[in-house]
């Protein structure tokens, strides 16, 4: 740690960072891609690998980043300062192998996070879900009224077209992911927990361990610092801060609540409550979908209030809060063709994702046959969460399965998509080869579809887009 930190003090030096190479393993990933932007901004050279050319890949070329996809020794940057990889690259991988045995400077993405924000004022959002769009609900605000902060988020934020921005102010705002115990690395002075259910079985074991490394990260605020969860939280009462509050959509024993939530054109208007204080912000109004996310933006504007941001600048901000791509992402608006058909796209890959996902698209629009259109994520996910799955899908009017994709994991034997079908009510549930859905979907009428999933689903959307609306 001693040398990575030098490298991180060396990186924050106009002059010297330009003498560092970074190497990445597995930068196209959401978290190593904001500390690739990170690394050059500061003006580093900064190369990687990644598996698959996305869409995220070929900005990062454009942003002057030198990329390869073939996983292979000759091809990698021999003249590294530090070399960062995610925990989901395998350790058989033949570049993480070669510059572990040359004795290179070789760190997790997490310690590289942590070592960058050691010393500055962190602002840390974590939860099984919420996590994305509340950190970068927080980063908006922040930004948006003048306060400035630098943001390391895991999703695209609409407003801004990428997942990390900087600024002077040394506030860091940060998404800080349970998996593989990254959040453990963060050293938050706020910090929000959103949710703390069974995920990452796989990493953890246990919805009992899962629960435990939320109470340790709560344990990694600091004494001076601001605890925010969720209200209702199991376990709530091993948070040991001093300084803590809670949150929630409607209810008035939390801390902090909306009030009068109100649709209108599909925008959510309401008051927040501050009940210690006695205080009411009046006049809210959020223009994306989502009920959940009316308790996510609640979330954001108390750290906004307590850093002392304006009322006027806080409302004005959460107004031009244009969300996060895929999460909750209108892809044909309402009224946007002449068919009427409305496309919602969503990262959602956990049963209560899934469920917040389509309970708020049902409050939005009431009355419409919704399609949903899942490909799981994960073997081990679909299996531990396989009756949970079958019962959320349940909630929607027709279901159309792909296969589940493995991301990091071999096939697990009985476990896929077909699995999930046996175990719903909904007959009209099918499951469907990626490169067959567009013809399925042809002579079929559609009304609310909502693509889900944590895969490559994304690289479908446009293409369902485009059926829809070329009839």
């Amino acid at each position: 740690m001693e040398r990575l930190n030098e490298i991180v003090k060396q990186l924050k030096s106009p002059e010297l960072a330009r003498e560092l190479s970074i190497y990445f393993i597995g930068i196209g990933g959401i978290g190593m891609s904001a500390l690739a932007r990170y690394c050059k901004e500061k003006g580093a050279t900064v190369k990687g690998y990644d598996k698959t050319a996305t869409s995220l890949c070929r900005q990062l070329e454009q942003e002057g980043m030198n990329i390869h996809y073939e996983e292979n020794e000759m091809l990698l940057d021999k003249e590294a300062s530090l070399v960062v990889y995610t925990p989901a690259i395998n350790a058989q991988h033949v570049e993480l192998k070669y510059y572990l045995s040359q004795q290179y400077e070789v760190v997790k993405r997490s310690e590289l996070l942590g070592s960058i924000t050691n010393s500055s004022f962190n602002i840390c959002v974590a939860g099984t879900h919420g996590k994305t769009t509340t950190s970068s609900m927080v980063a908006h605000l922040l930004q948006h009224s003048g306060m400035g902060c630098n943001a390391f988020l895991g999703g695209i934020a609409t407003n801004y077209g990428k997942n990390f921005w900087s600024s002077d102010n040394d506030i860091c705002v940060v998404e800080a992911d349970e998996f593989d115990r990254s959040f453990l690395k963060l050293n938050p002075d706020v910090a929000i927990i959103t949710s703390m259910d069974a995920d990452h079985l796989d990493i953890y074991g246990s919805e009992a361990n899962v629960k435990q490394a939320f109470i340790d990260f709560s344990q990694k605020v600091k004494p001076d610092g601001l605890l925010i969860s969720k209200f209702g939280l199991q376990r709530a009462n091993d948070f040991i801060n001093a300084h803590r509050l809670t949150y929630d959509r409607s209810n008035k024993n939390a801390d902090v609540y909306a009030d009068g939530i109100e649709v209108v054109d599909g925008c959510y208007f309401f008051d927040v409550v501050f009940n210690k204080e006695s205080y009411r912000l009046n006049g809210v109004k959020l223009a994306m979908g989502g009920l959940h996310n009316v308790e996510n933006m609640v979330a954001a504007i108390l750290v906004a209030h307590h850093l002392k941001v304006a009322d006027d600048k806080i409302i004005a901000a959460v107004a031009s809060y244009r969300g996060v791509k895929r999460r909750f992402e209108y892809i044909i608006d309402p009224g946007e063709n002449k068919n009427g058909v409305i496309q919602i796209d969503d990262y959602a890959h956990h049963p209560e994702e899934l469920r917040n996902l389509i309970e708020s698209a049902r409050s939005l629009f009431k009355g419409k046959k919704m399609t949903v259109i899942f490909q799981p994520h994960l073997f081990s996910r679909t299996r531990d969460f396989l009756n949970g799955f079958a019962e959320v899908l349940d909630l929607s009017d027709e279901v159309i399965l792909l296969p589940i994709y493995p991301a990091r994991e071999l096939p697990i034997e009985g476990i896929s998509s077909d699995l999930i079908m046996t175990k719903m009510k909904n007959k009209k549930t099918t499951v469907v080869e990626k490169a067959d859905l567009i013809n399925r979907m042809k002579g079929k009428e559609f009304e609310l579809i909502i693509t889900a999933g944590a895969g490559d689903i994304d690289a479908l959307v446009s293409i369902v887009k485009q059926e829809i609306i070329s009839r």
